[in-house]
């Protein structure tokens, strides 16, 4: 499913038509720096959280309550650690593509990847919120309250952050 999000910015032609008709038209220039302007907003909104939450992971082990935490639990924090900052890593990724491709004429290529990028982070971001809340459920509750409340953030999303999108996407209003 998330190829398939990511393959709709490979080919842009596919929506000129309809920019075209209902943008007046807008020419393709116009068109890559509404989608980069638009990506950058959207970008700005979850790069502050996700690098609050991964500066809060990295503490977590020298706190003096860490050690509460079983074998499996320290098994989830770390990989809720990579995922963290693998988002982190592909949320901000696209200013280091834009800031290599500048005067470089690839808007296209840089709208694309970006694009990409910002859907592998929020995957990632995902996980790491996921993972965080196992973490925390399971510090004050114990480990099965963890990995069940861990399933019910997996559950919302899941439900939130991909199938209402694509339904929405795929069935209009």
């Amino acid at each position: 499913m998330i190829a398939a999000m990511a393959g709709d910015v490979d080919h842009p032609e596919d929506d000129q038509q309809w920019d075209q008709r209902e943008r007046g038209g807008e020419t393709e220039i116009q068109r890559l720096d509404r989608n980069w302007i638009s990506l950058l907003q959207e970008l700005r909104v979850v790069q502050t959280g996700v690098q609050l939450l991964t500066g809060f992971l990295l503490t977590l082990p020298f706190q003096q309550r860490f050690d509460i935490l079983g074998e499996h639990m320290r098994m989830v924090y770390l990989a809720t650690v990579g995922f963290s900052v693998g988002a982190v890593v592909l949320l901000v990724a696209p200013v280091a593509i834009h800031r290599l491709l500048f005067r470089r004429h690839r808007l296209q290529v840089l709208v694309s990847a970006a694009h990409r990028c910002a859907l592998a982070g929020i995957v990632l971001l995902s996980l790491a919120m996921i993972g965080m809340t196992a973490i925390i459920f399971a510090a004050v509750s114990g480990r099965n309250v963890g990995f069940a409340a861990g399933a019910c953030a997996l559950a919302l999303f899941t439900v939130f952050w991909l199938i209402v999108p694509l339904f929405i996407r795929t069935h209009g209003t």
